[in-house]
C-alpha cells in the first residue's frame, strides 16, 4: 500500500483508488482468485478437474503444475480479459455521464445567464 500510494503521489495519479486497490489482490484473496480461474479455464476446455488436495507451498505447485498449467492460464487470461473489458466500458459509461450532465449545466448556465441579460436590456412598459 506505501509503494502504491508513493507511486499514485509522484505520478500524480487517483490516490485512494491506487491503495484500495491494492486490497483486491493479496496473500487471503489469491488463494480463491487462482482457484476460480482455474475451474473457469478447466470448465472451458473441457478439461476434468483433478486437484483433490491442495497444499499451499511451492512443491506442490511444481508436482502438480503440468495438470494446472493451461487450465489456471487460460482462466486467468479469460477472467483478465473480462474485468479488462468491463472496466473499460465502465469508465467509458461513466466518462460520458459525466460530460453529458457537465454540458448541460453549462447549456443551462447559458440559458440562465441570457435570459438575466435579455431582461436587462428589455424596455420596461
Amino acid at each position: 500500500m506505501l509503494l502504491a500510494a508513493l507511486l499514485a503521489i509522484v505520478s500524480r495519479c487517483n490516490l485512494p483508488l491506487s491503495v484500495a486497490l491494492c486490497w483486491i489482490t493479496n496473500p487471503l484473496t489469491i488463494p480463491p482468485m487462482f482457484y476460480f480461474a482455474y475451474r473457469l479455464g478447466a470448465w472451458l476446455l473441457g478439461v476434468d478437474v483433478e486437484i483433490t488436495g491442495i497444499r499451499l507451498n511451492l512443491s506442490w505447485l511444481w508436482e502438480n503444475a503440468s495438470r494446472i498449467g493451461y487450465p489456471l492460464l487460460f482462466g486467468s487470461l479469460v477472467c483478465g480479459w473480462v474485468a479488462g473489458v468491463s472496466g473499460f466500458v465502465i469508465v467509458r459509461v461513466m466518462w460520458r455521464f459525466h460530460v453529458i450532465s457537465r454540458w448541460r449545466e453549462r447549456s443551462r448556465v447559458r440559458r440562465m445567464r441570457k435570459q438575466i441579460k435579455d431582461s436587462a436590456t428589455s424596455p420596461d412598459l
